[in-house]
């Protein structure tokens, strides 16, 4: 039986079906796993996601697990030891960024009361389902990544602009971008 998914699924690797089989586009509440995927997708800049993906396990490791509350608090010994390891991207800007983000988000947290509330609230607590034909013709940004953008840039975040908002939201779920045709395409009520 032939399965039909999202063209920009290389079905010649397996950790990237599983991903859009298993994770790509499906709600996701949890702080701490918004948090690494925020974190995931700041670190493909420039890079394939194929790239961090598979170095995602080293990430988890490096990172005590995407531990909001640790990550905050790194400092420069953590950014040496995860620049000494393998485990990673060696980018010195990338690991700081993720640092960095992690004590903005304990502030939005302080305020709003969880990463899902802030970015969830963006979109009124609702996946926004696009209708989308063709992968290579889907939006890459939207309004809601650029206010997103201009909101966590005055917060001082680094390494994200809107495509990588976009990316995020889409890999959590906001916005449901599978193609039409896609097994994973969300039913529309």
């Amino acid at each position: 039986m032939s399965v039909s998914r999202c063209g920009w699924v290389k079905l010649s690797d397996p950790v990237y079906v599983a991903y859009h089989d298993e994770e790509w586009g499906r709600a996701l509440h949890d702080d701490r796993a918004l948090f690494e995927l925020f974190s995931l997708e700041t670190q493909s800049a420039g890079l394939s996601w194929l790239t961090i993906l598979k170095k995602r396990e080293g990430y988890r490791e490096a990172f005590e697990g995407f531990s909001l509350n640790k990550v905050a608090h790194y400092g420069e010994a953590d950014i040496d030891r995860i620049l000494n390891s393998t485990l990673v991207v060696k980018s010195r800007p990338k690991i700081e960024a993720i640092i960095t983000n992690a004590r903005g988000f304990l502030e939005i947290q302080k305020e709003v009361g969880s990463l899902d509330g802030y970015f969830w609230g963006k979109v009124g607590g609702n996946a926004i389902i696009n209708d989308v034909a063709d992968y290579k013709e889907a939006a890459c940004t939207s309004d809601i990544s650029d206010t997103i953008t201009k909101e966590l840039k005055k917060r001082g975040f680094k390494f994200i602009g809107t495509t990588t908002i976009y990316a995020f939201m889409q890999a959590c779920g906001m916005i449901d971008d599978h193609e039409n045709s896609c097994m994973c395409k969300q039913i529309r009520k």
